[in-house]
């Protein structure tokens, strides 16, 4: 993994208010605009934060030099650890494009196989329009809509495939008629 200069990965803890603050800013700003309803101030993301450092929860943040979170991201284990749940993932706006993001989900993905995961997972809400998906009515027929997939406008869902995600799934209307969740999942199983 190869972070941008100045950029330094390091856990979410507990107890740093500073970190948990600013990571809830960034979800708040992050998700503002495309899922609004995601975390939509920052009472609600700083639980989401906090929530991200305990139990089955792990979280990791970059850095700047002077201690700006750059982004961050979580995971959950499931099924006894087997699989890992990518949930939240952010980076400041401006810092986007950069390698923030790749050096993220590498981070967790080494973290989930370093604890003998062997699948990565995540869900990418498509709740305005940006793919062929949303909007769209996706029954019957949904794995034929699914194998035509498009990203509209700068859906995240072709960034997770550059990582190595595959589409695994849809759920319809998941987060109400025509705004579907798209399901994707990386293996972190070495192959020969």
């Amino acid at each position: 993994m190869s972070l941008p200069s100045g950029i330094r990965m390091e856990p979410l803890r507990p107890d740093d208010e500073d970190a948990l603050r600013q990571a809830a800013e960034l979800l708040v700003e992050g998700f503002r605009d495309d899922w609004p309803d995601a975390w939509p101030d920052v009472e609600s993301a700083l639980a989401e934060a906090r929530l991200c450092t305990a139990g089955e929860r792990s979280a990791w943040v970059a850095r700047e030099a002077d201690g700006r979170v750059a982004g961050w991201i979580g995971g959950i284990r499931t099924y006894d650890g087997n699989v890992w749940e990518l949930h939240p993932m952010v980076v400041r706006a401006e810092l986007r494009g950069r390698g923030i993001g790749r050096a993220l989900v590498e981070e967790l993905a080494a973290r989930a196989r370093a604890e003998g995961a062997f699948t990565l997972w995540l869900g990418t809400d498509d709740e305005n329009g940006g793919t062929s998906l949303g909007g769209a009515r996706l029954f019957p027929g949904v794995l034929d809509r699914l194998r035509e997939i498009r990203n509209l406008r700068w859906h995240p869902f072709t960034f997770y495939q550059r990582m190595g995600f595959e589409i695994a799934g849809v759920v319809p209307d998941a987060n109400g008629p025509g705004k579907p969740d798209i399901l994707m999942a990386m293996s972190l199983v070495e192959r020969p």
